[in-house]
């Protein structure tokens, strides 16, 4: 394997989804197997089902193949571990990701910033004399592109969601 290949492998955003009983400590033994092997999780949302006695994890990080197959082996022996998937891209998946983003503007500057949220369907959700907040939701590349443009303004806050997925048709995530 080239050392370029290696990089971009390495660098690649997974995305996997576990499926949990809804009791204390569980994601905290979830989130142990992660740290025991050096990952750094880049965003985790937990959520609960329409039984409220599971809970669905989405877990992304970046990583070695074979290094997050060894993490899913080792995530599905845990006890409260139902069980796990790893989301590839594909026309089966959704996925989505919101962030919240306050920036420092003055009027003059507003028109320009509004042509921005526009082209990406993103809302102002606030708006002051000197300041606006707004939001938008898409996949994680969508919120990306929508930051890079507006590194060009004075961004004083982002909150960001993290990603959550869901299988499209009847069957569960």
């Amino acid at each position: 394997m080239t050392s370029e290949r290696k990089i971009l492998e390495e660098n690649y955003l997974h995305t996997i989804s576990v499926y949990v009983q809804n009791q204390p400590s569980v994601l905290g033994r979830v989130v142990l197997v992660f740290s025991r092997r050096g990952f750094n999780i880049e965003s985790l949302v937990v959520s609960a089902t329409t039984n409220p006695l599971f809970s669905t994890m989405t877990i992304t990080l970046r990583g070695d193949e074979k290094e997050i197959i060894q993490v899913i082996k080792q995530l599905k022996k845990l006890i409260n571990v139902l069980s796990v998937e790893r989301h590839k891209r594909s026309y089966q998946i959704i996925e989505r990701e919101m962030a919240l983003i306050k920036i420092k503007i003055d009027e003059d500057g507003r028109n320009n910033l509004l042509q921005v949220v526009d082209h990406f369907k993103a809302h102002t959700v606030d708006l002051t004399n000197d300041s606006v907040v707004l939001q938008i939701t898409g996949t994680t590349e969508k919120v990306d592109a929508c930051l890079a443009l507006l590194k060009n303004y004075k961004m004083i806050e982002i909150i960001r969601s993290g990603k959550i997925v869901m299988k499209r048709g009847e069957e569960r995530t």
